[in-house]
């Protein structure tokens, strides 16, 4: 079967009049998030040591950190840019495989767009095929991937920047199929890495990583012809069980960012329905953390596994935690940015009430579900089952919500007027005449051009 074959083939042959337009408007909302998320954590501290670790060391300064007055070359900014949206894990999540898929493809392209003009449906374009590559190469071997570790963002997210910058570079099928083999010898990612400055890395990782096998492969260097499904290549090395007709059949007729999803909540994506089920009875009955004797939660198996952190140091620590979610959606009735900082984890009052959650894996609770029970001092027990949680695709973040959150990322760092334009470009990127303009309009006292492509 040759897989990396047939899928270099699709990236390279497809026509951008092919896809919906309801595909089209998706990639633009994983835009406007993935450039919210990465312009909010543009002052983070894990951005600012990755900065000053690796600056001094760029090359030619042509490509922009997001939200920043920094220029680095291209491979820099596409692994800065991709560390920085990823910071919050506050991105977009295809919930089929828990792939943060913008990250790795539009830090890889948008760096190589601010070196040469690229036309913004040319950008869509490379965008919407590169998310398709690494989610279906993600389908194929999830969850056994990521079951015995690995971080299914950077490992397949490294094969959808370079499939889009290799579409960008204009690579012909034989050069495709080696930068599949380039990425594909340089997945890797650990989910050992949660809760620390690593895990945003991956993205960035990924992004630099397929952005430097795509342009290895516009020069001819060669790789493995099948480096996906070759006996010792990327599916058989690291994924116990894998299933290849997930990416190779009806490309092209059915498309992975139409089930894409935002996140209302800053922090991994299994603790939703515990914060949403929380915040629910907080409002509903007016709860204070004063009133509650303990917090009950019957979760799927993962929670446990991916957030179980008991007692988290840290604000990055904190977004593993189920524990410190759970209190924060009581006393704050919010999980954003400001629920994890390291003052916040730390406070006695969340702390206290943390102490009183107990979360138990239950089989047959599905990953978007929970059964909240919270006993009040006075006896009285208050219960909620959330079926599908806020943001999920049954309960989808509507055009107006991921604008709020837009702005809720970027107040502080761009002014009201800077902000609404670079939600213009974003929303309109299929449409300007060079998408590098998205990376300098979100630099603070930039004006934006927004020029519209001759039709």
């Amino acid at each position: 079967m040759e897989v990396t074959r047939t899928l270099a083939r699709f990236i390279v042959q497809h026509r951008y009049a092919d896809i919906p337009e309801k595909v089209r408007h998706e990639a633009a909302r994983s835009i406007l998030n993935w450039v919210g998320c990465a312009v909010g954590a543009s002052r983070h501290e894990t951005v600012e040591r990755a900065l000053a670790a690796l600056s001094e060391f760029s090359g030619p300064r042509e490509a922009t950190v997001l939200g920043r007055g920094d220029k680095l070359d291209i491979m820099l900014a596409a692994l800065m840019n991709g560390t920085t949206s990823h910071t919050f894990d506050f991105d977009d999540t295809h919930l089929k495989t828990i792939i943060h898929p913008s990250g790795p493809v539009a830090s890889a392209i948008l760096a190589l767009a601010e070196r040469k003009p690229v036309k913004g449906n040319d950008f869509l374009h490379a965008f919407i095929l590169g998310v398709e590559a690494e989610c279906r190469i993600g389908n194929a071997v999830y969850p056994s991937h990521y079951d015995i570790g690995w971080h299914i963002t950077a490992t397949a997210g490294v094969f959808g920047a370079a499939a889009a910058a290799g579409r960008l570079l204009g690579l012909n099928e034989q050069q495709m199929v080696w930068a599949l083999g380039i990425a594909a010898t340089q997945s890797s990612g650990l989910r050992e890495m949660f809760g620390s400055m690593v895990k945003p890395m991956h993205p960035g990782y990924a992004a630099r990583n397929g952005l430097l096998a795509a342009l290895l492969a516009a020069k001819n260097f060669t790789s493995a012809e099948q480096g996906i499904e070759g006996r010792r290549g990327f599916a058989s090395v690291l994924a116990p069980e894998r299933n290849y007709a997930e990416i190779t059949e009806r490309l092209g007729e059915t498309w992975e960012l139409a089930l894409n999803t935002y996140k209302p909540f800053a922090c991994g994506i299994v603790e939703h329905p515990a914060i949403d089920g929380c915040i629910q009875l907080r409002n509903e009955h007016q709860l204070k953390a004063g009133d509650i004797e303990s917090i009950s939660l019957k979760v799927h198996p993962l929670v446990l596994e991916l957030t179980g952190k008991r007692t988290p140091q840290s604000g990055l620590e904190g977004k593993f935690s189920v524990y410190h979610s759970s209190a924060v959606a009581m006393i704050h009735g919010a999980a954003g940015e400001a629920q994890y900082s390291d003052d916040v984890v730390r406070d006695p009052k969340v702390i206290a009430l943390r102490d009183k959650v107990a979360a138990t894996a239950v089989q047959g609770v599905h990953e978007d579900q929970v059964h909240v029970a919270i006993r009040l001092k006075s006896g009285k027990v208050l219960e909620r089952f959330v079926e599908h949680a806020v943001g999920s695709l049954d309960r989808p973040m509507s055009d107006s919500d991921l604008e709020a959150k837009f702005r809720g990322l970027t107040d502080g760092i761009l002014s009201k007027a800077e902000a609404d334009k670079l939600i213009r470009l974003c929303w309109d990127v299929g449409q300007i005449k060079d998408t590098g303009e998205v990376a300098r309009a979100s630099v603070p006292g930039h004006k934006v051009a927004g020029k519209r492509a001759k039709a």
